[in-house]
């Protein structure tokens, strides 16, 4: 597999090798041994299906506290998917990390405890799927506006569908520092 750095530290793109013939595919979409060396080494404890028509965005979403990393993937179709860093005091707060995922280029991104994170799908249907390294909490729940001027998310949609809690979800400055992560070390 080929690991790929993004702009935000620990924030990983990652190729899986592809086995195919006339038959189709076979990849290791998962394992401890090859992942844990690029510091995707946690244990999953959830995994989870959504299913998104074109131009629905999903996002930016995180829990604070009992964070959740992610590694995500596209099983049909193709997002625009995006990790925001909303530790405080990180040298990289408020910037983010932005990749194509498709089922036809089979790359996963994996997204730290820490970091907000949401898509946007570009196919007629896109088909996701997430791997969690902790259980979703609905007291835990939170986002953040995905639209914030002061993040600057290039998105490839202009006016995405939108549920009615990420349409009211509040900039990056108004969240309370007590519902943000911390920096290791901050």
């Amino acid at each position: 597999m080929n690991v790929v750095e993004t702009a935000l530290p620990g924030c990983l793109i990652v190729e899986p090798r592809v086995f195919g013939d006339a038959r189709g595919f076979f990849l290791e979409s998962w394992n401890r041994e090859r992942y844990a060396p690029h510091g995707i080494g946690p244990d999953f404890v959830q995994s989870n299906l959504s299913r998104s028509a074109r131009g629905v965005l999903r996002g930016l979403h995180y829990q604070w506290p009992n964070p959740q990393g992610k590694l995500v993937s596209v099983l049909e179709g193709e997002v625009f998917d995006v990790a925001v860093d909303i530790r405080r005091g990180s040298p990289t707060f408020g910037r983010w990390a932005g990749v194509m995922l498709s089922a036809e280029n089979k790359r996963q991104f994996w997204i730290p405890e820490g970091f907000a994170h949401g898509f946007v799908a570009l196919s007629e249907h896109a088909l996701f799927a997430y791997m969690c390294t902790a259980p979703y909490d609905a007291t835990a729940d939170a986002n953040v506006a995905w639209n914030d001027g002061a993040i600057g998310i290039d998105w490839p949609v202009s006016d995405p569908v939108l549920s009615a809690k990420d349409a009211a979800a509040p900039l990056l400055a108004d969240i309370p520092e007590s519902r943000l992560p911390t920096f290791p070390g901050a």
